[in-house]
């Protein structure tokens, strides 16, 4: 839908991009904004998110400190979400409120890098692409509970890959991660995969914040399993980039991309 919004503001297929990938995301900063919806200039990017903030149709809350600096977040509003016939998801903060330490923040905003980086930054060749990409809001099959940070299904010449992602802070006490590897391999053994994605096997992949993680949670996983799994650290991915020889399986030292 196009045409004039609150305020003689007139909606531009540039925004509506921003409005449905922000229904995915959640939330978004300006570069992230920037990269999405195809802004080149911060000048034009800081310009359009204030109009749109201020017509309604995003909420703004800021990270940091006055005093080190704070950066602005956005989500959609009820009338963004409607805008594309997203559902509205209520982010229970007052708008404008600084969120310093806000760990659903931080752990989105880990969720959305490494959506980002799958969408968004050049394939290891021109025909690998996101066929999809899905976000839950609770349990995906009955009786097991699993709700993963995302699922994602990449297109390739050898077929579909189906990866499903968690997102670690190293907030979550090793016991919680069991359950999520017993409920993991529980998926994968019922059958109840295939029936509810048209795939036959997938991926769990586990960004974390440290190399120290990263072994403990490897060793964890070793000792239930070696399939399934894939590991890496946000700062590898950030440093070499998503598609390269940065993933490690629960056994091994050989980095192996995920293509």
């Amino acid at each position: 839908m196009s045409g004039n919004n609150r305020a003689g503001l007139i909606i531009q297929p540039r925004d509506q991009v921003l409005f449905r990938e922000l229904a995915t995301m959640r939330l978004i900063d300006r570069e992230q904004a920037k990269v999405v919806a195809g802004f080149h200039s911060t000048t034009r990017a800081n310009t359009r998110l204030l109009a749109l903030t201020r017509a309604g149709l995003l909420r703004r809350y800021f990270t940091g400190s006055i005093v080190g600096g704070r950066k602005a977040i956005y989500t959609l509003s009820r009338e963004g979400a409607a805008i594309v016939g997203a559902p509205f998801r209520v982010l229970s903060r007052q708008p404008d409120q600084t969120l310093a330490g806000d760990l659903f923040l931080q752990h989105q905003q880990g969720i959305n890098r490494v959506y980002l980086a799958i969408k968004f930054q050049p394939k290891p060749a021109e025909n690998i692409r996101l066929l999809r990409w899905l976000v839950f809001y609770k349990p995906i099959v009955e009786g097991i509970p699993l709700t993963p940070d995302g699922y994602g299904e990449i297109g390739t010449p050898q077929g579909n890959r189906a990866m499903f992602l968690e997102v670690d802070l190293g907030s979550e006490a090793l016991t919680i991660w069991h359950g999520k590897i017993r409920s993991y391999l529980q998926l994968a053994l019922s059958g109840e995969f295939p029936k509810r994605f048209q795939q036959p096997q997938f991926r769990v992949l586990v960004v974390v914040p440290s190399e120290r993680r990263l072994k403990n949670l490897r060793a964890l996983v070793a000792s239930q399993t070696e399939k399934i799994f894939w590991f890496t650290t946000a700062e590898i991915i950030n440093r070499e980039g998503l598609w390269a020889q940065v993933w490690l399986r629960p056994t091994g030292d050989q980095r192996q991309s995920l293509i």
